[in-house]
């Protein structure tokens, strides 16, 4: 018996092996695609670094993979500028930002596992902030954010005594260079928070803060005080401690508040005493000045009365002394009598006027007057007394 030898025929053999095949490219077509999804992580809690120190800022894929031939960055969140770049194999620093020029490293040593890291140098108050890490490849992006929290611990608090304020002494206590701005407080010796007078917290011009709070201490008060300033992102503090002997505050001494009050009142009468002196010899001036004034009036009223007496006088005088005299006898008259030798006296009248304060209006009567001629005879002259 003869067996029968089975035959494959070409066409039979690539049909029944196409779909195999098929399958099989889109499943290492799928794998591939699946291998290429990554996602970047980076720290869960933010990076603490001190000023002028070093800051390393990491970022990793998931899965492992290698980031050789990936494009990987850092850049500042807030405005997108470029802090480092990594693309091709090397680092780019055409777009880096001016200030982190010369102060960044990509640590390249795990990049085939997708661990990197980027170093920043001489840390500065500017470097403070959120930051982006990105890694991208041919089919796949994606980036993860990262805190930078920039502190330091500033100078040793510096307490100085200011003087006397508020029946008490006022205390100052200073501390500078600061980041970020600190918190500053009295504390007694139990430990309790003490009110301060003031509080003055301001940034200096290298970014970093100064600080400045005062306190009254007085007699009954703590005389013994400690001045903290502490940094809440270190959790780190420096204190200063002074104790003020007794014998600086100044005490009340009843003597001495009698003798001021004495010393106030005695103050007050003398200006009250004073005041009364000025007013009396104000009140002498005026009145003596009204005198004065009330004089100078009289007086110029005087003359003017005087004046008008004067010419008055003046007028009558030319009325007894007319052509006819005062009884009608002329000068020829009184020649011819001196012609004919005769022994009548004629009457001349002379019209006196005495003037005083007591009696202005002058005349007082008429008299008769003896006197000598030319010829020796006797003559009665008429006049006034």
């Amino acid at each position: 018996m003869m067996g029968k030898v089975p035959s494959f025929s070409p066409g039979s053999t690539v049909s029944s092996a196409l779909p195999g095949y098929v399958a099989l490219c889109l499943t290492l077509q799928v794998h591939r695609l699946v291998s290429a999804q990554f996602t970047v992580t980076g720290p869960d809690h933010p990076v603490t670094t001190s000023l002028g120190g070093l800051a390393i800022l990491p970022c990793h894929l998931s899965p492992s993979m290698s980031a050789e031939n990936m494009e990987v960055g850092w850049f500042r969140s807030q405005d997108s500028e470029v802090v480092h770049l990594y693309r091709g194999g090397q680092d780019q620093y055409g777009e880096q930002m001016l200030e982190y020029q010369g102060r960044t490293e990509l640590l390249k040593d795990d990049i085939t596992d997708g661990r990197v890291s980027l170093r920043i140098r001489d840390v500065r108050p500017s470097d403070d902030g959120h930051y982006t890490c990105f890694f991208q490849s041919s089919v796949s992006y994606d980036e993860a954010l990262l805190e930078l929290q920039v502190a330091d611990l500033g100078s040793a608090p510096v307490i100085s005594v200011e003087g006397h304020q508020d029946a008490g002494i006022r205390v100052i206590c200073r501390s500078s260079g600061w980041y970020p701005q600190p918190e500053v407080l009295w504390r007694d010796l139990q430990g309790q928070l003490l009110p301060s007078a003031s509080e003055e917290i301001s940034p200096e011009a290298n970014g970093l803060f100064q600080t400045e709070i005062a306190i009254v201490l007085t007699e009954e008060s703590n005389q013994k005080v400690s001045c903290c300033v502490r940094n809440p992102r270190l959790n780190q503090e420096r204190e200063s401690a002074i104790s003020i002997a007794e014998l600086f505050f100044l005490r009340v001494n009843p003597w001495t508040v009698a003798l001021g009050v004495i010393l106030a009142l005695l103050a007050g009468l003398t200006a009250l005493v004073s005041y009364c002196f000025w007013r009396q010899r104000r009140a002498k001036e005026t009145l003596r000045s009204d005198k004065e004034s009330e004089k100078e009036t009289l007086l110029s009223e005087w003359e003017g009365e005087k004046e008008a007496l004067r010419s008055e006088m003046k007028r009558q005088k030319g009325q007894c002394l007319g052509p006819m005299g005062c009884d009608g006898v002329t000068d020829s008259g009184i020649r011819g009598s001196e012609r004919t030798g005769t022994h009548q006296s004629p009457r001349i009248c002379r019209n006196i006027q005495s003037m005083s304060l007591s009696n202005p209006a002058g005349c007082s009567g008429r008299e008769w007057v003896e006197g000598r001629g030319a010829a020796g005879d006797s003559r009665r002259v008429a006049g006034w007394t």
